[in-house]
């Protein structure tokens, strides 16, 4: 049985986008009513456990896998591991191809998830995610129903919550904190992970923040951010979840 339990999301028109983007080259513009349709959410992001019962069950592997490496946060790694790699990211030192790193080995062979199967599952792309949300009955939201559920029924706010990052001083989403990429002091609690389209074109979008976004590099944990990745790319900090028109069986 699946962990991730759905949650209903009543149909209704919102304020998609923003006439005031942070990330010009994201596409983040303009805001426009949007309707969407009822349907249902994955409340949490598919974990490792879930994500165990679907390839012990299919025998399915993964892109990461066949390609036999995939990227990882530099601060993330060992010595040893990253003694071994001598390429990068050109715009983007920190993210590094490391062999032997996939949804198992977050952080390359020398890592394992025997301590994270309640975290979200890393290194997926997204042909594996939907293969994922097909065998559970599912689909993948549509980048409209990602963003109308974080907004929550709220207008011209940044966040699920509202518009101030840390209400009362507290943290509600997993983000980097400190100086990036330099200091992550890990302020939330956690260094990595937490335990929890347009109409052509070949990439896939990507919705939501992770622990590597900051305010001075990454602000994408606002609701109206976007970013892309080809469909067959992974990555140490990409999870994903799933969405159905109705309960599947599998609920």
């Amino acid at each position: 049985m699946l962990g991730c339990k759905m949650v209903a999301i009543p149909g209704g028109v919102f304020t998609m986008g923003t006439d005031e983007p942070e990330i010009q080259q994201d596409g983040e513009w303009p805001a426009r009513r949007v309707h969407v349709n009822s349907f249902y959410m994955d409340q949490y992001e598919v974990s490792n456990e879930d994500f165990e019962i679907f390839v012990n069950s299919t025998g399915y592997v993964t892109e990461a896998e066949k390609f036999g490496d995939s990227f990882v946060f530099e601060g993330m790694l060992s010595e040893e591991v990253k003694a071994e790699i001598h390429q990068a990211v050109a715009a983007a030192p920190w993210w590094l191809p490391v062999k032997g790193a996939n949804w198992k080995h977050p952080e390359g062979p020398d890592s394992n998830i025997l301590k994270r199967m309640d975290h979200p599952v890393l290194h997926v792309s997204w042909n594996d995610a939907l293969a994922f949300c097909t065998w559970a009955g599912k689909r993948l939201p549509t980048e409209a129903e990602w963003e109308y559920s974080c907004r929550g029924g709220l207008e011209n706010r940044l966040f699920p919550w509202g518009n101030k990052l840390q209400p009362k001083g507290q943290h509600y989403v997993n983000i980097w904190q400190g100086v990036f990429p330099t200091s992550n002091t890990a302020e939330d609690g956690y260094k990595g992970t937490a335990p929890k389209g347009p109409s052509s074109g070949t990439d896939k979008v990507k919705k939501g923040g992770s622990y590597m976004c900051h305010k001075s590099y990454c602000y994408r944990y606002r609701c109206a951010a976007r970013s892309q990745n080809t469909p067959d790319s992974s990555a140490s900090n990409l999870g994903f979840r799933c969405a159905a028109d109705s309960l599947p069986d599998l609920q």
